[in-house]
């Protein structure tokens, strides 16, 4: 094997090639032809110059409104998952009547002045000042928004053509493209930074329906609803959240997907609502443990966990361990996969649904019906915290509390539901390790039934993470199971 060293100079270690510094190597066979080298960029100065006109900084306001609290800690964004809406001063006054409540980045994706950016920028604001790189400031009162993606649109009312961006295909980037993520961190508009696509297809359960880019561009509150953008100055990516334990950037930035984002952003230009469909079954993903236990060939699908009343699948005959393997002819991986199928299938017309309940397939037809306007969206009351009515308990690495009726009957629990819920999850310890969340409820200890927190701590405190403490709980949408948290170190 020959090698060849090309810009600079090269450090080979052990016969294979290795490069240091501004030095690239291309190792080959003998006969084989040279392989192409792509010009080495040293300046994002034309990307730039591209984009940054059509970033814009985005300032919530609402008539009497009270500033949001950072969503910071909570039970739907864990302490080390935030998303990144104000610039430190959200309690600021506009005037007499104003308050702002949120505060982001946007870009404009027409010349007739229509702008994307997170729900979670604009969430209760009446009007949004739009201000853009070359100084101009508009009022946008035109605002329509998804929740369940975190996605919002703003019309301005506009006579002059402005700079817009295009989206750019984002099942097209590879883990190690490079990316700019552009907006107004901590207030500073027209902040631009450079990384890599880090990873593809993240779902952290924010929103109910979800396709992020990981990326390790520095991105900071201030970020959200900003375009991360590739070397064709095209937006791959729409930045909402961050994975850190400080509040700032740690490496760790999360982005909507173009290809998801473009769609709701059509929907919602189109009828200022996103209408999807719905099959009305509460599942859980097929692991190989599931797959064994319903002696399954393979651990693909979603098992059935739950049937809500008078929804389509509970229509079509599913019934509870169902497996769904296929659905409209199309083939369901996982409940991400599900969901998609499931929001893409036209209402009101019967597809074929293929399960596999108890070891045989059978094929029933369902008919997708238009999805609840309020189904998934409610949100998380307010959770007691750790030493205000809630209990750490370090042996198994999560905080609990009682469950309130009010807490219960908010997270769509039945209300004959007792168990104690549990509030925090450290990732690291025993729980989060078995794949509990926070809001999930436990039921019982070893086989004890607990209704309270400090009777979890006691049963807790009798058993042996040794031997193997067994936990009974339920998650949202789904039902009860079995989990042994067992310390193996």
């Amino acid at each position: 094997m020959k090698s060849y060293l090309l810009i600079g100079t090269c450090l080979v270690l052990g016969g294979m090639g290795t490069y240091v510094g501004r030095s690239l190597l291309v190792s080959q066979a003998p006969g084989d032809t040279p392989t192409a080298i792509p010009r080495v960029i040293t300046s994002y100065r034309d990307i730039v110059k591209k984009v940054l006109p059509a970033v814009v900084s985005l300032e919530a306001q609402a008539k009497g409104g009270k500033p949001r609290p950072k969503r910071t800690g909570d039970m739907q964004l864990p302490d080390d998952l935030r998303r990144f809406f104000d610039s430190g001063d959200g309690d600021r006054r506009i005037d007499d009547e104003r308050s702002q409540v949120g505060f982001g980045s946007g870009f404009l994706i027409s010349p007739k002045g229509v702008i994307v950016t997170n729900n979670h920028v604009v969430e209760g604001a009446d009007q949004v000042l739009v201000q853009m790189a070359s100084g101009k400031k508009f009022i946008a009162k035109k605002i329509f928004t998804d929740v369940k993606t975190d996605m919002a649109i703003l019309q301005l009312d506009v006579k002059e053509a402005l700079p817009y961006l295009e989206f750019g295909d984002s099942d097209l980037m590879e883990i190690g493209d490079r990316v700019l993520a552009v907006g107004a961190p901590f207030g500073l508009a027209g902040t631009v930074t450079q990384g890599i696509i880090s990873s593809k297809g993240r779902s952290l359960k924010m929103n109910m329906y979800e396709d992020f880019l990981q990326t390790d561009a520095a991105i900071n509150p201030g970020n959200s609803g900003g375009p991360l953008v590739n070397l064709e100055g095209k937006v791959i990516g729409i930045n909402s959240a961050i994975k850190s334990r400080s509040g700032g950037f740690q490496g760790v930035g999360l982005a909507i997907a173009s290809n998801l984002g473009k769609v709701i952003a059509q929907k919602l230009l189109d009828g200022g609502v996103v209408k999807r469909g719905y099959l009305g079954v509460g599942i859980r993903d097929v692991n190989e443990e599931t797959a064994k236990e319903l002696q399954l060939d393979q651990a693909s699908g979603v098992e059935v966990t739950r049937l809500y009343r008078d929804a389509p699948g509970e229509k079509a005959g599913l019934e509870k361990g169902d497996v769904i393997v296929t659905l409209g002819g199309k083939r369901v991986k996982d409940s991400r996969g599900l969901q998609t199928v499931v929001a893409g299938l036209p209402t009101g017309k019967p597809v074929d649904i293929e399960v596999i309940r108890a070891g045989r397939k059978k094929k029933l037809s369902v008919t997708i019906e238009e999805q609840p306007e309020k189904f998934g969206t409610s949100k998380a009351p307010d959770i007691p915290e750790e030493g205000k009515g809630a209990v750490a308990i370090a042996k198994l690495g999560f905080v609990v509390a009682d469950l309130s009726d009010d807490v219960s009957e908010a997270l769509g629990y039945p209300a004959s539901l007792r168990g104690v819920l549990i509030t925090r999850i450290d990732r690291r310890g025993l729980a989060g390790m078995a794949g509990l969340k926070a809001g999930w409820v436990v039921l019982s200890v070893d086989k004890k039934p607990v209704t309270m927190a400090t009777a979890l701590v006691r049963a807790v405190e009798d058993g042996s993470t040794k031997k193997g403490i067994v936990l009974q709980v339920r998650g949202l949408g789904t039902e009860s199971q079995r989990v042994t948290l067992r310390d193996v170190g």
